[in-house]
């Protein structure tokens, strides 16, 4: 077989395997293409692992079988649901040798040509080995199969793979067992039919984006109600108890009819939003976790499966996803709320995260969110986010925006210890030193920021804004409200300061806040967590003021 067409056409994503060996020298030959492939900026940084021990394949099929039964549950479409149960969608165990083909994005620690706008595109890089690798094979007479149903961060344990390994998934290899009348198996099994011709269209225009206006000195000055507070206070005075007795829930009470403008405050379809983006700066090893968990972690969010989801729905709170900058495209009918700048940040290691553009775009985009939350009638929403790499994004901000030095603003984040701490510590204090531009807002929070942690400042304001009730959770949620009280300090009268976390700058910058939290339970989740648990603490504030009876009309007397 010569023909490159011929080649083209039988690629086949192969599931069937004889029982025949594959000789060392086929394989040498496909690694040899996948060597030639395109690598971004000659990165270089496509590898490679054999395995043809039978232990280590039946331990990847478990996996895919875990992972498998997942995916069953994703249509409500009984037929489908029974014609996925029917594909033969792996052959890990029957296949003679199975492939990882991986990418190291410790190269992005360096300057890295091609990369700028997208750390994905190493990763691209191979994808391009990948498919070399498999047309190899196809004119060698052998197929491949890629198996990508696998819970990766397990996949990676299992295997001891480096941190700094992102495996693209399983590849099956070996002698095709048919050819699948020469079309693609899951067309052939009717599960979908492949077009005949390439979808291409042409674009004859540009659009320009919108962005508004956007004030970093807006102070919104809020009018004294003299008046209303007094009728407040004598309101929550006059209850059955001693002055003062219900401590905190006075102050939250008080808060919450002071924000909602009546003496009967009552919660309305709260909401916790969960805000998820990548770090340029996470490729530098800050985390204990490999970057693509943010997108497991949201996957989680979307399917029920995480604290959050819980918490919310223990408590009846609406829970609203945002993808903020994951690096990860998620499917267009996944329930999450499309607010992506870009698929992560850079590294502020070297570069800038983000451009002046992209900032205002994460206060608009976070101001969007949150007005549409409250046009639904919700007056509470909560502030969660999910994105690894961000605690170090937080320090730096913290740092920058306190004047605290960055040793007493570096905690463990996901949970780096000993050694990997002070590496963190390190490294964001080089990058401080390293930043060479303007003491101004906007060129700090370019140069350093976040897209999740701006796109909340924006959201706050704009709840701030819409009279709502903000109920901040852990140490990135308060500095993304130190973000947004930097611009209005007005804000901090709608806050509801939930826990104060494990995270060891928190209760510093809480006192740099001047803010009382009502928890402290040594919580580092993140995900709003916090906010949810606070809730029910809330509820009863809001149950005396409105429920409780008054001397008055209990008939007791006042001492």
């Amino acid at each position: 077989m010569s023909n490159l067409e011929d080649i083209l056409k039988s690629r086949r994503d192969t599931r069937h395997f004889t029982t025949d060996e594959v000789p060392d020298e086929v394989i040498q030959k496909a690694l040899q293409a996948g060597h030639w492939a395109p690598s971004v900026g000659l990165t270089d940084a496509t590898r490679y692992y054999i395995i043809k021990l039978d232990e280590v394949k039946t331990s990847i099929k478990k996996l895919f079988l875990d992972y498998n039964k997942k995916a069953e549950e994703l249509t409500d479409n009984p037929e489908q649901k029974e014609l996925y149960r029917s594909l033969k969608l792996e052959a890990i165990e029957e296949a003679p040798i199975g492939l990882i083909i991986a990418y190291d994005r410790s190269v992005l620690n360096q300057f890295t040509i091609g990369t700028i706008g997208s750390n994905e595109a190493v990763k691209f890089s191979s994808v391009c080995a990948a498919q070399n690798i498999w047309l190899s094979l196809t004119e060698q007479g052998y197929g491949m199969g890629w198996v990508s149903i696998l819970n990766y961060y397990q996949f990676k344990k299992i295997l001891d793979l480096p941190e700094n390994i992102e495996p693209l998934g399983y590849f099956c290899i070996g002698k095709p067992a048919t050819n699948y009348n020469n079309q693609p198996m899951l067309q052939q099994l009717h599960w979908k039919q492949k077009s005949e011709a390439p979808i291409c269209a042409e674009i004859t225009e540009i659009h320009q984006i919108n962005i508004s206006d956007f004030e970093v000195n807006s102070k919104n000055e809020i009018e004294t109600k003299p008046d209303f507070n007094k009728l407040l206070q004598e309101k929550i005075d006059s209850k059955t108890k001693p002055v003062g007795s219900l401590g905190t829930l006075e102050t939250l009470a008080f808060q919450m009819a002071s924000v909602f403008e009546t003496l009967n405050p009552k919660i309305a379809k709260p909401n916790i939003v969960v805000f998820a983006a990548d770090h340029g700066i996470a490729n530098h090893g800050v985390s204990d976790y490999p970057q693509d968990v943010t997108r497991q972690m949201v996957t989680n969010f979307l399917e029920g499966g995480a604290a959050i989801n819980v918490f919310c729905k223990q408590n009846n709170i609406e829970l609203s996803i945002v993808d903020a900058g994951v690096n990860y495209d998620f499917p267009t009918n996944a329930n999450l709320i499309d607010a992506k700048i870009a698929k992560g940040t850079q590294s502020f290691l070297h570069i800038p995260a983000m451009s002046e553009t992209e900032v205002q775009l994460c206060f608009d985009k976070g101001k969007d969110t949150i007005e549409r939350i409250a046009k639904t009638g919700s007056n509470c929403i909560g502030f969660g986010e999910m994105g690894i790499g961000n605690t170090s994004t937080a320090s730096v901000l913290m740092s920058l925006l306190t004047d605290f030095p960055i040793e007493e603003c570096v905690g463990k984040g996901t949970g780096v210890e000993n050694e990997k701490l002070i590496l963190k510590q390190n490294i964001l204090k080089k990058a401080l030193e390293n930043y060479s531009g303007q003491a101004d807002l906007i060129s700090q929070l370019s140069y350093f920021g976040g897209f999740e942690i701006i796109q909340m400042a924006g959201g706050m304001l704009a709840a701030f804004e819409n009279k709502m009730l903000i109920l901040v959770d852990g140490f990135i949620c308060t500095t993304a409200f130190l973000i947004a009280y930097k611009i209005n300090p007005n804000i901090k009268q709608n806050a509801v300061f939930c826990h104060c976390s494990a995270e060891k700058a928190h209760s510093k910058l809480l006192e740099y806040l001047d803010v009382k939290p009502i928890l402290n339970l040594d919580l580092r989740l993140g995900e709003g967590t916090g906010c949810a648990i606070t809730f029910p603490i809330l509820k009863s504030a809001e149950a005396f003021l409105n429920e409780m009876a008054s001397f008055e009309s209990a008939g007791i007397s006042r001492k």
